[in-house]
């Protein structure tokens, strides 16, 4: 007389083989639905449009769709919590950008870049000095002329949160010039895109931000660029000259951007992100987007851009402190 254990042996085994083997079939299924991908900017400006140039191109390589998510406020501690905050999955991820090293040392948040899982840095850009077309001003000389002259809060600044990485550049840049750093006020906003609309109208004096980000209202004739803080023009506004070239300062520093998830993610997931981020930031279609846009593109993968966030940490650190804003 046969057993029931063992008529029940072999059905025993091959659930216990399938049980064992879900979660490597579950894995070699990532991605089967959307992801998400967090921008923690608004609409329209630089952060947004780079993020949705990578996540076009990502898609390709993934075959799902990405849904590119606008979380702005608070100078990007919104978007940044939101992001770090997510279940660490492989289907919420961020579009992290240079706010990240700069945020939890002037007191706006705890949340640092070890709370993220690095992917992939995808893009760099510098900021340019933008006025409105009207403004008396030739050259960006005659306008740091003008804000050194004049009293303080004359002048009213803006392109991003208070802190932010256009508000630390430009600082930045009065401090090499011998100019208190506040002697210009930043008038806060969710991203370069609504300052160009400000400046347009008439309700601040300068954006300090990438230049891409003010082309269209450059086109229009609506504003005009007076200087680039880069070591080298940028290809696609060759007319705007380099801080070099217009008063013979080395100085520069720039908005980095690139792709995260929250920390703890599946090795293998992070893997396959890697290998797809890198196909499409190499991709023709990214490249040629970029190019187009006039932002600058740099790579950096998983460890290297771990390193990287590690040393502008410390550098950015530095920077604020500097110009007066660390708590």
């Amino acid at each position: 007389m046969i057993k029931l254990s063992t008529l029940l042996r072999p059905l025993s085994l091959a659930l216990g083989f399938s049980l064992l083997g879900a979660p490597v079939a579950a894995m070699a299924e990532y991605p089967n639905k959307p992801i998400q991908m967090i921008v923690p900017w608004a609409a329209g400006g630089g952060s947004d449009s780079a993020a949705r140039g990578i996540a076009t191109a990502l898609e390709k390589e993934l075959g799902v769709t990405i849904n590119v998510v606008n979380r702005p406020g608070g100078g990007s501690v919104v978007g940044h919590t939101v992001m770090a905050s997510a279940k660490p999955d492989g289907y919420t991820l961020g579009f992290v950008t240079g706010e990240l090293n700069m945020m939890h040392w002037q007191g706006l948040t705890k949340i640092t870049h070890e709370d993220f899982t690095p992917l992939a840095m995808t893009n760099y850009d510098y900021p340019g000095v933008q006025v409105s077309a009207d403004a008396p001003y030739s050259n960006v000389e005659e306008l740091l002329k003008d804000i050194a002259d004049k009293p303080k809060g004359t002048f009213k600044a803006s392109g991003t949160g208070l802190g932010g990485i256009w508000h630390v550049a430009f600082a930045g840049l009065l401090m090499d010039r011998g100019i208190e750093p506040n002697k210009v006020t930043w008038i806060p906003s969710q991203g370069a895109a609504p300052a160009m609309v400000e400046l347009a109208a008439g309700s601040i004096e300068l954006v300090p931000s990438s230049v891409p980000e003010a082309r269209s209202m450059i086109e229009a004739g609506k504003a005009k660029g007076l200087a680039i803080l880069s070591p080298e023009r940028n290809p696609a506004f060759p007319d705007i000259p380099t801080i070099k070239e217009s008063i013979g300062s080395d100085y520069s520093l720039g908005e980095w951007r690139g792709v995260a998830g929250p920390k703890g993610m599946d090795p293998a997931v992070v893997a396959k992100l890697e290998d797809a981020l890198e196909k499409a930031y190499n991709s023709e279609f990214y490249q040629d987007f970029m190019k187009r846009q006039g932002f600058g593109v740099e790579w950096h993968k998983g460890e290297d851009f771990k390193k990287f966030l590690v040393d502008n940490n410390a550098y950015m650190g530095g920077i604020i402190e500097k110009i007066g804003m660390k708590k």
